[in-house]
């Protein structure tokens, strides 16, 4: 069976089963390029199986969870694919999270085993006795290779079943305590599956340069390796080394959050650079500017798409910007097979062209959250007939097309004397305002109306308005009762690895700042 459609057509494979179909076929080809040094799909395949038969040697069954917190790297990638193979369950960290918060997940995800860089080892200091995971170390020269079986070892092998966990990605912890989003082996392969459809494929060559904990990153990652084509890992993105970078290796794919690309797209010699390989792009993750599409679209060759959707799966929604033009301020309509509804505060449905929450259902949904089956009724919706959804907890409206536009984090809507007023609403006002590079609203307690707006604003760098002015200028265009009652200047907005505004960390920065001006706020309007 040489045609890869033929391997796709079957009901289920785990992803490290194309990675032998591939060594088979063109062994030579590269597989993942990071920081100069390359390895092939033979090469890869052989290291995973040392991996995998290391796992075994020190007593990880099937089923077990195998933790990894370190950056982006060759060793990570055989470390990931290698557990797999070993019918392990993933739990990949982000680096940049708390001692506390670390020493947290990985005590929940039960790993028996933590691979690690010297930059995590450093982090874990304080909390060392609370971490009971032997450590093995990755991305120091020699050092995985000293745990690792020697070359040329075979794992036992282990038929890995399609409802097993493939990975836990935990969430961002932006609202709190991260939990961990059991994803199956099933959902992984459906992913595989249907990137065919978004041009996957041997020839490929993807640009990776967010982190490979994040669910944003492994699903453009694995469906590039389970199809045959080229990683190019980017361990810390940068404007200029990603141009390179994709300009030398005739980069086709690129997964960027919208941050990234507004940093690409700002960079002076952006013009410069011949991307014309490129065939698609894709964005997910955080709200996308209608404008910034406007200019992918113009200036950067090959299709833009924005996905819509949760770690948690459950529905998503795609929109193809350059096919759709002029609903650019939405994040367009369902995927096939995927269905979407929006609920009001009491489970209902509510009409076309109301405000609801979002709640999704597809053929790639969580098992739940691990360790915590109350959360994981939280997020589940079920229709009268018994349908299981997953809740997003964002507000969204469809329009008379089916396309859907997000309003706000139903967590971050601010009521406000009685009234719902939509940060996202106040954000698009003012960023109409020439010296606004970027803008996040919050609310804020006031004795007076509960809640009122303030705007946190990076000002463009010749910028020359005053924080008074834009509020002026802002209330002059909003209806009274969205009116902000401050504007601070920032030098830049506090965001996740995957570059999410963190509105928690704003609305305390106020607090601490404002202390004296509470009074002010309340008698806003």
């Amino acid at each position: 069976m040489s045609d890869i459609a033929e391997w796709l057509a079957q009901p289920f494979l785990c992803v490290t089963d194309l990675l032998r179909v591939h060594t088979a076929e063109h062994g030579e080809r590269r597989a993942v390029i990071c920081e100069g040094r390359e390895i092939s799909y033979a090469e890869l395949d052989a290291e995973v199986d040392r991996f995998a038969a290391s796992l075994q040697r020190d007593g990880v069954a099937p089923c077990d969870a195998v933790a990894i917190a370190a950056h982006a790297s060759i060793d990570y990638v055989v470390a990931f694919l290698g557990a797999l193979r070993a019918g392990a369950v993933v739990a990949p960290l982000a680096p940049s999270s708390s001692p506390a918060s670390l020493a947290g997940m990985i005590a929940n995800s039960g790993a028996r085993l933590l691979f690690l860089d010297e930059d995590v080892e450093r982090v874990l200091e304080s909390v060392a006795t609370d971490v009971y995971a032997r450590r093995v170390h990755i991305g120091r020269p020699g050092a995985l290779d000293a745990w690792l079986e020697p070359v040329g070892a075979k794992p036992a092998h282990v038929e890995i079943q399609p409802q097993w966990g493939f990975n836990i990605i935990y969430s961002s912890g932006t609202t709190g305590t991260p939990k961990g989003i059991v994803q199956a082996h099933a959902m992984r392969w459906a992913y595989a599956v249907r990137s065919v459809d978004r041009g996957y494929g041997p020839h490929v060559v993807t640009m990776i340069s967010t982190p490979l904990y994040s669910n944003t990153t492994l699903v453009s990652f694995f469906p590039t390796l389970t199809l045959g084509g080229t990683v190019v890992l980017m361990p810390k993105f940068d404007v200029k080394g990603f141009l390179e970078l994709a300009q030398r290796y005739r980069a086709t794919h690129a997964m960027l959050v919208p941050v990234q690309y507004q940093r690409i797209m700002d960079f002076p010699e952006f013009d410069r650079y011949d991307l014309s390989s490129f065939e698609a792009k894709f964005s997910t993750s955080a709200p996308f500017g209608a404008r910034l599409k406007a200019d992918i679209v113009k200036r950067w060759p090959g299709a833009l798409t924005e996905y819509y959707g949760m770690t948690e799966g459950g529905g998503s929604c795609e929109l193809v910007a350059t096919a759709y033009p002029d609903k650019l301020h939405t994040v367009g309509k369902p995927i096939a097979g995927h269905d979407i509804r929006l609920i009001d505060e009491a489970g209902r449905e509510v009409p076309q062209g109301e405000i609801g929450e979002v709640v999704g259902h597809s053929p790639a949904m969580m098992t739940g959250y691990h360790n915590q089956p109350e959360k994981t009724a939280e997020a589940e919706w079920y229709d009268p007939s018994g349908k299981r959804f997953i809740r997003t907890g964002d507000l969204g409206r469809f329009d008379e097309d089916g396309f859907l536009t997000l309003l706000d984090r139903k967590k971050d809507m601010i009521i406000s004397g009685g009234f719902n007023v939509y940060p996202s609403d106040l954000e698009a006002e003012i960023r109409t305002h020439a010296d606004v590079y970027d803008v996040a609203v919050v609310g804020i307690e006031s004795q007076q109306w509960g809640e009122t707006p303030v705007a946190f604003v990076v000002p463009h760098a010749q910028a020359t308005v005053s924080e008074e002015g834009l509020k002026t200028y802002a209330n002059g265009r909003l209806g009274k009762m969205q009116r902000v009652a401050d504007v601070v200047f920032v030098d830049a907005m506090p965001r996740s690895p995957i570059g999410k505004v963190l509105k928690r960390e704003l609305r305390e920065r106020y607090t601490t700042i404002k202390q004296d001006a509470t009074c002010k706020i309340s008698t806003a309007k």
